[in-house]
């Protein structure tokens, strides 16, 4: 039986509160780590139990006696906690009984919550882990370990800085939170829709229009937005009904839209906020993963466009009517105020190389501020709170998932897996890179299933990367190559969020979007085994081997597109695909003899395009 209770109010006051605090720790600086980390994960979980009841049965109004104990014992704990921070940061291991008791709770609240946020995929993860935990002296040999009491495992887990508050909420409370929401505060402000209008008005016009809008408003928008299913949501409410309106199939829609929007969180200068997080845990600079993490994101981004391009020639679409589009002058005059924040985060990212959370503090300050001078896109009070009401709902299931993602990091520690793993995955492999990759690639679709980018690397960077990198894989190449593949989950049945999505906003079936897009986002399960292969396509290597790899990977990668799509100026016969794909398949190998030979065949397949081009022009004029 539920109170019925109207919970805006509290949830709005929470959220603000939540958003102030970490416009204040972004711009003033990070408390001590008991402080600010489970304060931020109390935060979560008070929303998260303020608007997620037990079953989505029960009335999302109402609120139950199982919410309102949830929400005193998180009160409870995170006061306790803050309080007791400096105690808690400076003990060896002993606890009294309360602390133990309380670090059961705060175990059973964080992985609750990432059920109601999540699903069960995630928590089943997490469970696993901590059973592992406790009866690894009964596994077999190669991962037995010692065991761990439950005391052990419930203070480990939770009262220390190397599980639920760990490295992975260590960056939600830091920076990525701040991201999510300046994503939000660019959307409300009118960036998203001018990300959008500058691409009509680019690429509108030309065959198959509304998809390349897709393509290129996704990939500008996705970098910033950090989520697959936010920016399909985002931008796909445009560009899909757009794309059916043109003659493109439901179901090719909706793929064009889930690919596209899955590779923002690879497109630099932001990716989603977890090029920092990638930075931090390979320690190297900021600007050096985004430099890395470009051309291949480029490329991928191109793969799709010549798909989408090689679609529209075969289906014989057009682009969109010249009246119906904007021209980017007036585009750029109308909507420069909201481009002016994203110029400002770079320049104070790259330029000036301020921490990511002053730079995103500072980026959202300038949104608000020129929307507040532009009376276009001037906000009242009211807005500006729901801005921040949305914004940190939006942060919920991240900062939950990362907070349950601890929970598995904290068991690989305390148990030493990781290093077990490695050794495991190697074996398997034979010594042989590529089963290895191949193996790794596996691990990484099938754990990134149904979990946030930013959770699903920590978890891979954790367990999975070490093997790549003692296989003599430069370390930036091993995480870049988990990274992608924890993304490409994405768009991988069964789970394939993006796709769903996209699907339904499509009204299209789920599976035949879900291989659509498969088929579509073909060049990311390529592009990961072609950088660890020849670093020279993250800019690791001389600037001639690089303009090399560039070159013959661009054309690698179309060649991959015309094999697929069967078509390039004319269709193509069985024989010529089989053409083109020998040309990427050999392109794809990192070495110059199978690069000449590579291009040669790719021009022996544009000759044999160009020649059935010209027969096919001289039978029409015949007619």
């Amino acid at each position: 039986m539920g109170i019925k209770l109207n919970k805006k109010p509290i949830i709005t006051v929470v959220a603000v509160i939540w958003c102030l605090l970490q416009l204040y720790i972004g711009f003033f600086g990070v408390l001590a780590p008991m402080e600010q980390r489970p304060l931020h994960v109390a935060f979560a979980l008070i929303l998260t139990y303020l608007t997620k009841p037990i079953t989505k049965k029960l009335d999302s109004d109402k609120l139950y006696l199982d919410q309102i104990i949830a929400l005193i014992l998180t009160v409870v704990f995170a006061v306790y906690m803050y309080t007791h921070a400096m105690a808690l940061s400076m003990n060896i291991g002993i606890y009294n009984s309360f602390e133990i008791f309380l670090g059961a709770v705060i175990l059973i609240l964080v992985i609750e919550a990432a059920r109601r946020l999540t699903g069960i995929g995630l928590i089943t993860i997490g469970l696993v882990f901590l059973i592992y935990a406790y009866v690894g002296p009964y596994m077999p040999g190669p991962i037995r370990h010692p065991g761990a009491s439950l005391s052990k495992i419930f203070t480990f887990s939770s009262l220390t800085t190397e599980s639920i508050f760990g490295t992975c909420i260590d960056a939600c409370s830091t920076f990525i939170f701040l991201f999510v929401l300046y994503a939000k505060v660019l959307e409300k402000t009118g960036g998203g829709q001018v990300f959008i209008d500058v691409a009509c008005s680019l690429v509108g016009r030309v065959r198959g229009g509304p998809a390349k809008v897709s393509v290129v408003a996704s990939g500008l928008f996705g970098s910033i937005s950090g989520s697959a299913v936010a920016n399909v949501v985002g931008t796909g409410t445009f560009t899909i009904p757009l794309m059916k309106k043109i003659g493109y199939k439901s179901e090719f829609a909706g793929a064009v839209e889930a690919v596209a929007s899955s590779g923002g969180q690879f497109m630099p200068p932001i990716m989603g906020a977890s090029a920092f997080l990638i930075a931090e845990i390979v320690g190297i600079p900021y600007w050096t993963v985004a430099a890395c993490a470009l051309v291949p994101a480029v490329l991928y981004y191109l793969a799709v466009f010549f798909m989408v391009d090689f679609e529209a020639g075969k289906t014989g679409l057009t682009g969109m009517k010249p009246e119906e589009l904007p021209r980017t002058r007036d585009v750029l005059k109308k909507g420069w105020p909201s481009l002016v924040s994203p110029v400002v985060l770079i320049v104070l990212l790259a330029g000036l190389q301020w921490s990511p959370a002053k730079a995103a503090v500072w980026s959202i300050g300038v949104a608000f501020i020129i929307c507040m001078i532009n009376p276009n896109t001037r906000l009242t009070g009211k807005q500006i709170i729901e801005t921040m009401v949305e914004g940190a709902i939006g942060a919920l299931e991240t900062s939950v998932a990362c907070a349950a993602v601890g929970i598995v990091v904290g068991s690989i520690t305390l148990t030493g897996l990781a290093l077990k793993l490695s050794s495991l995955l190697i074996t398997a492999s034979g010594g042989h890179l590529i089963v290895l990759m191949l193996l790794t690639m596996i691990a990484c679709i099938i754990m990134g299933m149904g979990l946030p980018t930013v959770a699903c690397y920590v978890v891979l960077a954790s367990m999975i990367a070490p093997a790549l990198i003692k296989m003599g894989v430069l370390p930036i190449a091993a995480h870049l190559f988990i990274f992608y593949f924890g993304i490409i989950s994405a768009i991988t049945p069964p789970v394939a969020l993006a796709s769903m999505v996209a699907a339904g906003i499509a009204k299209a079936p789920f599976i035949k979007t879900s291989l659509q897009a498969l088929k579509l986002g073909a060049a990311a399960f390529v592009l990961p085994f072609m950088f660890v292969l020849n670093p020279a396509l993250i800019l690791q290597g001389g600037v001639l081997e690089v303009i090399q790899c560039v070159f013959t990977a661009t054309v690698g990668i179309f060649s991959m597109s015309v094999m697929l799509e069967g078509y390039f100026l004319e269709r193509l016969p069985v024989w010529q695909r089989v053409v083109f794909g020998a040309a990427a398949l050999t392109l794809i190998i990192p070495e110059t003899l199978t690069d000449i030979l590579g291009v040669a065949i790719f021009a022996v397949g544009v000759l044999l395009q160009l020649i059935a081009r010209r027969r096919s022009r001289a039978a029409r004029s015949g007619q």
